[in-house]
């Protein structure tokens, strides 16, 4: 219509230049509007050559007057927003006809202009320049200029930040403008893939670049002399680039492009090679007119499978991975043994997967590329080994995809584990030769390229130590696994990096090629393996050393600093000959007395690499059948050290920093020989060095004891020497007591003059005011001496060191010490070793704090040993105090002392008021609940800190429930008393954060009450009466764990899979177990009350206290929540509950069972999850068994009306089931059996069917049991019963009815289940948990309870095992599956005619054309809506979502209806949801190869294009103001609005979610849309009335 009036008005005009003057001025959005109209049909329809130049002239000022201030914003500056962007839009227009109509000049005009604002600067110009250069492009004739223009262009594309608009209108206005121009197009492809001046832009940027030149570099005609997209590598690397981006409308720009090429090249039937990227082994895309078929069907497969991992749901993905697999198929040349494709495309699915925000589908991913490359012969191609240790280990790293499958048992390796093993070893067998080294290299050194957590580099760990050995890593490698040592430890799971540091040493052993590295490197290595977590002479990692070294002896390269020159190879013996040599020489330049402490590292290794020469002689020699061994070697070791520690007594010249070393070596060699592991009697190395060490004993002792005693060190480092001479002497006493007690008379005077020595220092006063730093250093050192005597007294009282006279001085001194004293810091001026000061670790903060420590040390030992403190002091001392006082002020200074210390050195004070507390409970309660709470203070506020808080914790367990201070505490039943029980439940809740802290406190508690350290019968009583007063903790502790977290869960499976691995791994016989799990926590208290006796009065009375106690938890928890789901915590703590009765039950006499045997049965009434009902029933079943007297509280539950009945009668029916069983100990059966048999007949005719089924499997035990006894009361009702029976084995024929019938005699608890003999722990723990389909949480297998150790079980405890017909039971042989069984057999599937193509279709049939004028008749005939609204659905392809579409917009009355075929409306699918509505409403056809045009000619007739898209830009629906003129474009049901569309759209609109699922279906988002313009404009309307 507009177009027809704009014709006629040109034709009526006689002048067309006055008539664009008279539009001009003034220039309203109408008058804009038609004044580009007007130039259209101009620039359209020629013009009379006498007014060609007038008409060239006026456009030439309407361009430049007129249209460029518009764009520009000037001239619309007062109008709205609605009204502003109308102006421009028609400007735009206006401005593009202007060029056509004057060509050339004005087309470079405008580009000059623009090209000028634009380097001047952005914001609202850069936008009016960048469309003045869309106008000028197409008829740009001078190259300078087409240059500048398009490095402009690519400048924009480029620009980084703030860039986006930017970078969307060049690629929606100007980049297509340019493609239109041949010169232009060949510089913006060069700008775009080559990089020109500025380099190639980031992948989005070049993507929405390509989409927007599609139609030329890759045109559907014939070929031009324009670029070819498809002939160019970089291009396929952006796609490829674009197709595993993590911005989805990168993803989509770029399944464009390759769609785009692919249709082309497939219409065009080509014949085309890409060229190879850099001498690669095959083409990146290749076409043959031969082939088509095949290779269209190759790219269908691989877009679909792209498209469908759009989705991010596994179940919609998993049916098409098996596509993957025919993809492979289709890409190796059988014949040829290549790629055909090449592998990058694959790797592109892989990646993408690896990627994904669902973690289901990248672990599914990475068992896919696993398992393809474990079963498949694919070739070798680089690109794999990059894809490797690139995209893979990345993915790799993520913790969360080790965890088991559902159907694993805990223990097992995890599928990714497993997998990751076959892989590995796999792939490095099939890489050529020379290619392994590099690869495993390049492998391992990105384990230390970032911070891996513990799980991830265990198994990537293991599956390097499972590769078959191969000589391929060098020095470097060596190194490498040394730096994935360090990544080890910074992990706090101990026995995960212990298990890791084993793997590493078993990869390097494997995989080094000696001839290429020293022994000096191998020794390194092994210096970072923890012999605490990994390496230890005990395991058999350590003799698989042995034997690597001994087999590689003479093999090792030649290190560069080795003393034999004329050979290529060193052995082991002379390594360690020269390297102890080595570490004993003393450079002149450090001889000094104030040289700095050497670093430990040293001395271990040389103590490490001694005893594996030692241990490999020992081999060597066993191998050659030699009974006699000389240790030849290990003494030409050991000579050197010896020589030096004979001399130390009577050498005082020896440089100090050679006795250092020498002392070292020595301490380091008596602690690796001291372990608690290692057997004396069979080890005969260590004998042998036993045996030398002793020899320098004496010379030792009075060295240290000079150093220590006669001013000698006077520097602060030199405390460090301090520590070095104490810790050896613990270790020389413990060598003298197991070698040889010649030497315990040197030992005694040794500590005798050492102990008042030390006295007589500390007593020593400074005379001057400012003490010197010698004196202070003296004093330091004097107390860590006591402290040094103290510990080996209270650790060796073997040696009888507290008969010395010096014992009895040492207690005097300590008694009246005053604690706490601190030194006073002194003043450094005079002091020549100030500067040593400034090197030590140690400032004088931790030197006071040491000191102190040390003084609580020495009291804790007199404490302990001397309990009658002082006594026989008190008429010495000036100020005589009692007992009671004395013991107040130590706890009043402990108190003191607590504030001071650092957190880790309180250790000593806690012990110390543990022996304190219980002596001032009844006398100075406040002040010991001061302790109390102080004591809480310190060790809850270190709960963050892994290493110094479980000691601490042990520490203060010890002291708060040492038994007697609970029994204090208990007795007074004070203040005390309660704080200690808010000590328990505070400990509690803290384990809920914390695994381990209640295991801590209830194995100490345990093992006090039942095993107490006296023998005393009284203590022995008091002990236990410690657990009936404070019964709370056995009670939590029955019912403790919480449900875990899955991170928690994943650490304690592959804890499990480790500790099941045994003594393969070395870790699990290195590493102390911690007993942290939640588990230990029950089976600590479930071992403690199968300990007690039911005989014992005060055992009984505990048993039916917590036997009470849980049952009233039982009911609390069934009252808060009454309906509770399977595996819920409420569910779970029921369990436990029902458990430890069960356990308790035998315990349990007559009497008391009579009194509590009905809350057992009202507990059945409840509304219970089966495994709680199984237990219940279970404990029925034994008490009516033990006790057959309570048979008629069984019957009374029967009474009840049915509606108490209807959760609870199946649970009672049950336990008839049984009969047999509850029968046994009765003499009087016949009774019973009437009585049972008249109950259950009337629940035989229930209307439930569920009811009948047990109610008929009662019957058929009942009934079976009267046969036997044949009972003649029961002959009259034979025939009715043995009728009814039979009817139900056989009348329902088949069916639900016959399945369930014979499924609930199958059930293991009627089938298997024996009361009796199937009574023990792994019944109750493990075997009916699993059965009942308990979480696996919940599985307490034997193994736990033989692992926990603390509470041993009695020696004659006989429920232990369960009986092997029920412990091999699975739960898939009774329990009933309403799934059907063929359902594991769809996954297996690789058919997969039944994936849904949800992709964007290539072809586009065109449809009928008189259809069309039917539909553009009818249009017309309707007349135009009300509404300005047009909803475009031409990408949408189900006829049921166009239904529904066409029903909503003809209700809201849009203005047409846009789709992509006319056809749809015929479809019956379509018919049934638009109910009529497509004839009353416009329908318009425009394929989705038209959209683009027709877009661009709803822009120019003013219309706002809006998308429904997720974009960073998007605008949120409720916020968006729409626009009258709106085109509704939505997209397709899975792809989307493509990529070439998007920069065509004005706005993007997005609905927002509340949920997870990301998308809405597009009728739904398309209805919302259309209701929310149609409320804006009804809310207009209204306020213009």
């Amino acid at each position: 219509m507009e177009v027809v009036l704009a014709d006629a008005l040109l034709s009526r005009c006689g002048d067309p230049c006055a008539l664009l003057r008279a539009v001009c001025a003034p220039l309203s959005a109408e008058r804009a509007e038609a004044l580009r109209l007007l130039l259209q049909r101009l620039a359209a329809g020629g013009t009379p050559p006498g007014e060609a130049e007038a008409l060239r002239r006026v456009a030439w000022e309407v361009a430049l007057e007129r249209c460029r201030p518009l764009l520009r914003g000037g001239e619309a500056a007062g109008a709205g927003c609605g009204e502003r962007l109308r102006l421009a839009r028609a400007a735009r227009g206006a401005l593009r006809h202007c060029v056509q109509l004057c060509g050339a000049p004005l087309a470079a005009r405008l580009a000059r202009d623009a090209l000028a604002e634009l380097a001047a600067g952005g914001g609202a110009g850069a936008e009016a320049a960048v469309e003045a250069l869309a106008a000028a492009a197409p008829r740009l004739e001078e190259p300078a200029l087409v240059a500048r223009c398009v490095a402009a262009a690519l400048a924009l594309v480029r620009e980084e930040g703030e860039g986006e608009a930017a970078a969307a209108l060049v690629a929606g206005r100007l980049l297509p403008a340019l493609g239109g121009n041949a010169a232009a197009l060949r510089r913006v492809w060069e700008g775009l893939l080559g990089g020109g001046g500025g380099g190639p832009p980031r992948a989005g940027r070049a993507l929405l670049a390509l989409s927007a030149l599609a139609d030329a570099v890759l045109p559907r005609g014939p070929p031009g002399s324009g670029p070819d997209a498809r002939l160019c590598p970089r291009f396929w690397r952006l796609v490829q680039e674009g197709l595993t981006e993590r911005d989805g409308l990168c993803r989509k720009r770029a399944r464009y492009l390759l769609k785009r090429a692919l249709d082309l090249s497939g219409g065009q039937r080509a014949e085309l090679r890409c060229p190879a990227d850099g001498g690669d082994e095959s083409s990146l895309f290749w076409w043959s007119a031969e082939k088509n078929e095949k290779l269209l069907r190759f790219w269908e497969t691989y877009i679909l499978i792209m498209e469908t991992l759009e989705g991010n749901q596994i179940h919609v993905i998993k049916p098409v991975l098996p596509k993957l697999n025919s993809l492979y198929e289709h890409a190796i040349s059988g014949e040829k043994g290549c790629w055909l494709f090449h592998p990058s495309w694959h790797m592109c699915i892989y990646k993408r997967m690896f990627e994904s925000e669902n973690k289901t589908l990248t672990k599914e991913g990475i068992l896919h590329f696993l398992e393809l490359y474990e079963t498949k012969h694919l070739p070798n191609s680089l690109g794999f080994s990059e894809f490797v240790i690139g995209p893979l280990m990345d993915a790799l790293s993520e913790s969360s995809l080790y965890s088991r499958t559902p159907g694993q048992l805990m223990g097992a390796c995890p599928p990714l584990g497993m997998r990751l093993q076959k892989f590995l070893a796999t792939y490095i067998m099939l890489l050529p030769e020379e290619e392994k080294g590099s690869f495993l290299l390049k492998f391992i050194q990105k384990m230390t390229s970032r911070h891996w957590c513990a799980v991830p580099i265990l198994f990537l760990s293991m599956a390097l130590a499972y590769i078959p050995a191969c000589k391929v890593l060098g020095t470097e490698g060596l190194h490498a696994l040394r730096d994935v040592l360090q990544c080890t430890m910074i992990t706090h799971q101990i026995l995960l990096r212990g298990a890791a540091q084993c793997y590493l040493l078993q990869t390097a052993m494997r995989l080094t090629h000696v001839e290429k590295v020293s022994l000096p490197e191998v020794s390194s290595f092994l210096l970072s393996l923890r012999p605490e977590e990994s390496l230890r002479r005990d395991t058999i990692l350590w003799m698989e050393l042995c034997s690597w070294l001994q087999v590689n002896d003479r093999c090792f390269r030649k290190s560069t600093t080795s003393d034999f020159e004329h050979q290529e190879t060193t052995s082991l013996c002379q390594y360690v000959c020269s390297l102890v040599g080595e570490y004993l020489k003393t450079p002149a330049s450090e001889t000094g007395e104030n040289c700095l402490m050497p670093d430990w590292f040293e001395a271990k290794l040389v103590a490490t690499m001694i005893l594996l020469a030692a241990d490999v002689e020992q081999m060597r020699n066993k191998h050659s059948g030699k009974s006699n061994i000389e240790w030849i070697e290990l003494e030409t070791f050991l000579n050197p050290l010896l020589d030096v520690l004979m001399k130390l007594g009577s050498n005082a010249y020896i440089p100090t920093l050679k006795t250092d070393k020498s002392l070292q070596l020595l301490l380091k060699l008596l602690q690796t020989c001291s372990l608690k592991c290692s057997n004396t009697q069979d080890d005969g190395v260590l004998f042998f060095i036993w045996k030398s060490l002793m020899m320098p004993v004496e010379s030792i002792l009075e060295f240290v004891l000079r150093r220590l005693t006669t001013n000698e060190l006077s520097t602060v480092g030199d405390l460090d020497r301090c520590d070095l001479y104490l810790d050896l002497i613990p270790e020389i006493v413990n060598l003298c007591l197991q070698v040889s007690w010649k030497k315990v008379p040197s030992i005694k005077n040794f500590i005798l003059s050492l102990t008042n020595a030390s006295i007589r220092n500390l007593q020593e006063r400074n005379s001057e005011e400012e003490p010197k730093l010698k004196e202070q250093i003296k004093k330091v050192a004097s107390m860590a001496s006591l402290t040094a005597v103290c510990e080996i007294m209270h650790r060796k009282p073997e040696a009888h060191l507290e008969s010395l006279p010096s014992v009895d001085a040492l207690k005097r001194f300590i008694s009246f010490f005053q604690f706490n004293e601190v030194l006073k810091k002194p003043s450094y001026i005079e002091e020549k070793s100030s500067l040593c000061e400034e090197t030590t670790s140690q400032g004088w903060g931790k030197i006071v704090a040491r000191y102190v420590r040390d003084q609580w040390i020495c009291l804790r030992f007199i404490l302990n040993s001397f309990p009658t403190l002082a006594q026989e002091y008190e008429e010495t001392s000036e100020m005589s105090l009692s007992t009671d006082e004395r013991s107040r002020k130590f706890l009043q200074s402990a108190l003191e002392a607590l504030t001071i210390l650092p957190s880790d050195q309180v250790l000593p004070v806690f012990d110390c008021m543990k022996v304190l507390v219980p002596k001032l409970l009844d006398s100075s309660e406040s002040l010991c609940i001061e302790a109390f709470d102080l004591a809480w203070k310190i060790t809850s506020s270190l709960s963050n800190t892994q290493l110094i808080f479980w000691s601490n914790l042990k520490a203060f367990v010890r002291f708060i429930f040492d038994t007697e201070v609970l029994a204090v505490a208990a007795s007074a039943k004070g203040q005390a008393y309660a704080k200690i029980k808010e000590i328990i439940f505070k400990l509690i809740d803290m384990s809920t954060t914390k695994t381990g802290v209640f295991n801590v406190v209830l194995s100490h508690c345990c093992r006090s009450w039942i095993f107490p350290t006296t023998d005393e019968r009284s203590a022995l009583a008091n002990a236990f009466l410690n657990a009936g007063n404070y019964c709370e903790l056995i009670t939590e502790a029955c019912v403790f764990g919480t449900v875990f977290r899955r991170d928690q869960r994943l650490i304690q499976d592959v804890h499990a899979f480790i500790e099941n691995l045994g003594e393969k791994c070395a870790a699990n016989v290195v590493t102390e177990s911690t007993n942290r799990d939640d588990h230990y926590v029950r089976i600590c208290a479930i071992k403690f009350l199968c300990l007690l006796d039911g005989s014992n009065i005060l055992h009984k009375m505990f048993m039916e206290d917590i036997f009470i106690k849980l049952l009233d938890k039982d009911k609390l928890v069934s009252r808060s929540r009454t309906r509770y789901y399977a595996n819920s915590l409420q569910h779970r703590i029921k369990n436990r509950v029902w458990q430890t009765l069960l356990v308790l039950l035998p315990k349990l006499d007559q009497n008391f069972l009579c009194g509590t045997l009905d809350k057992v049965f009202q507990a059945g009434f409840g509304n219970n999850q089966a495994s709680v009902k199984y237990f219940i029933e279970w404990i029925v079943i034994l008490s009516l068994h033990k006790y057959p007297q309570f048979l008629n509280k069984l019957w009374d539950c029967f009474c009840y009306d049915e509606e108490k009945l209807k959760t609870s009668i199946c649970t009672f029916l049950s336990v008839l089931s049984h009969f047999d069983i509850i029968l046994q100990n009765t003499s009087e059966k016949k009774p019973a059996l009437k009585k049972a048999l008249i109950v259950v007949l009337q629940w035989c005719f229930n209307h439930n069917f569920s009811v009948r089924l047990y109610a008929l499997v009662a019957l058929k035990k009942i009934w079976g049991m009267c046969r036997l006894l044949h009972v003649e009361e029961f002959e009259a009702l034979t025939p009715v019963i043995e009728s009814s029976l039979q009817q139900v084995e056989n009348m329902h024929g088949t069916g639900n009815a016959r399945r369930n019938w014979q499924r609930i005699q199958d059930h293991f608890f009627f089938a298997t289940f024996h009361p009796l003999e199937d009574y023990s722990l792994e019944t109750i723990f493990y075997t009916l948990p699993r059965l009942s389909e308990l979480a696996e949480d919940e599985w307490i297998s034997l193994s736990k309870f033989d692992r926990f150790t603390d509470v041993p079980l009695p020696p004659a405890f006989q429920w232990y095992h369960s009986r092997t017909e029920l412990r091999d039971l699975k739960p898939s042989d009774w329990s009933q599956q309403d799934m059907g069984s063929d359902s594991a057999e769809t996954d297996s599937q690789t058919e997969w005619t039944d994936v849904q193509k949800k992709i964007i279709p290539w072809k586009n049939s065109t449809p009928s054309l008189d259809l069309e004028m039917v539909f553009q008749d009818r249009a017309a005939k309707l007349g135009k809506s009300n509404s300005r609204l047009i909803v475009v659905a031409s990408l949408i392809d189900k006829p049921t979502n166009l239904g529904g579409l066409c029903r909503t917009s003809e209700i809201f009355g849009a203005s047409a209806l846009v789709v992509g075929s006319l056809h749809y409306i015929q479809d019956k699918q379509f018919q049934h949801l638009s109910v009529s509505a497509e004839q009353w409403l416009p329908l318009v056809e425009v394929k989705p190869s038209q959209l683009v045009d027709y877009l661009q000619q709803k822009k120019m007739e003013g219309y706002t294009i809006i998308g429904v898209e997720q974009t960073a830009k998007s605008f949120d629906l409720t916020e968006y103001c729409f626009p009258e003129k709106s085109l509704l474009l939505l997209g397709n049901e899975h792809e989307g609005i493509p990529a070439n569309l998007i920069h065509h759209l004005d706005v993007c609109v997005e609905i927002p979610q509340q949920g997870i699922i990301r998308s809405l279906n597009v009728h739904v988002s398309g209805a919302l849309l259309i209701w929310e313009y149609t409320r804006q404009q009804v809310i207009k309307q209204k306020q213009q009335k």
